[in-house]
């Protein structure tokens, strides 16, 4: 075994979820990841915890999806598995990115409707999100596998308590600020934060991070943005999103490609026409855009603004975050751009005004 995949274990049960022993712990992967999965199980067994681990597929989600018929209900069995657990790790390793390539986009977002309150139970753990390299990802990172596999692994086996510790003054900065304007190319986009929580994302979540983010408030974002990286949603690439926003609301949306797709994602529900987050990226060892937005939000010198769910521990007290069955990043460069924090720039040409 890579001893990399031993290191990528040990960070994913000490750093990101504090697993102790009697902890009981699901980890959902697919076939690809078997290495992972055996080296986090044999942790888990040093440790005194108990693992199960979900088979994922997408090729399997695609049979079920097409020759489901009817109304979908919601799998109680699956809910109570995460309401039982404590520590819930979601290993992305697919062989097939485009498995759900022709799966209507009105059965997906059926689907993610009726499925929100085991989403909702997950986040409600210690949970983390994390990469195994396979081909599949590989190609879409237009890398070979072993190129790859050196890209997520100099993401991943870093000194995280540094990175949270160079990014603890965005996030000071953004706690205190309450509005935030985005100006880059033909993006101006403003809103308010006031009231919301910043996080100090270092890995705690996602791994790898490398962002600090806040939710924005509702009914507050104005403008226009035109997201200049390829976004993908349940397999499905859209290209070119343009999307206007009035009283927080998307009024105007095209895509210069599947923009049948993104109207899909924004009629899932009304809060999949809000905003749910801001995130600006600090993680300059990616370096490079891969399609995968685990990495590619937290890229140094850009921007992400997610459509849908904001997430509570943003919501300041009294306030109220956005709601959906869906949470979906989109991201823009601003390394030519800037960020603007109560009027005051606080990022210019990829540079913090600090560093």
């Amino acid at each position: 075994m890579d001893p990399r995949i031993e290191e990528h274990a040990q960070i994913l049960l000490d750093w990101s979820t504090d697993v102790r022993s009697g902890d009981d712990v699901v980890i959902a992967a697919g076939a690809e990841a078997r290495e992972l999965i055996v080296a986090l199980h044999r942790e888990l067994g040093s440790r005194g915890a108990n693992p199960t681990t979900l088979y994922t597929s997408g090729e399997a989600t695609r049979a079920h999806l097409r020759a489901h018929d009817d109304e979908f209900t919601l799998p109680e069995h699956i809910l109570a598995l995460y309401e039982a657990c404590d520590v819930a790790i979601h290993v992305r390793s697919d062989s097939n990115l485009a498995a759900l390539n022709d799966v209507p986009g009105k059965r997906l977002a059926e689907r993610s409707r009726v499925h929100k309150p085991i989403i909702e139970e997950r986040l409600s753990k210690r949970w983390c999100l994390t990469q195994h390299p396979t081909n599949a990802h590989a190609q879409a990172a237009d890398l070979p596998l072993g190129a790859y596999r050196d890209f997520v692994y100099g993401a991943i086996l870093r000194d995280w308590d540094a990175v949270e510790e160079y990014q603890a003054e965005l996030r000071q900065r953004l706690e205190e600020a309450s509005t935030v304007r985005v100006v880059a190319g033909e993006t101006d986009i403003r809103m308010s934060v006031e009231g919301m929580h910043a996080i100090n994302s270092a890995g705690r979540h996602n791994m790898p991070s490398g962002e600090v983010f806040t939710a924005p408030v509702p009914d507050s974002v104005e403008g226009t943005v035109l997201f200049d990286k390829p976004l993908i949603h349940q397999g499905r690439e859209m290209e070119g999103v343009r999307l206007r926003f009035e009283d927080g609301e998307v009024i105007e949306s095209s895509a210069e490609r599947n923009e049948e797709a993104l109207d899909d994602l924004l009629d899932t529900d009304a809060g999949a026409r809000r905003l749910g987050e801001l995130g600006i990226g600090t993680n300059r060892e990616i370096d490079r855009f891969t399609k995968n937005m685990l990495f590619d939000e937290k890229m140094g010198e850009t921007v992400h603004l997610a459509l849908g769910r904001a997430y509570d521990a943003n919501v300041g007290e009294g306030r109220e975050g956005n709601d959906s069955a869906v949470h979906v990043d989109m991201i823009l460069d601003t390394s030519a751009g800037r960020i603007e924090f109560d009027g005051e720039v606080i990022q210019e040409g990829g540079r913090f005004v600090w560093e």
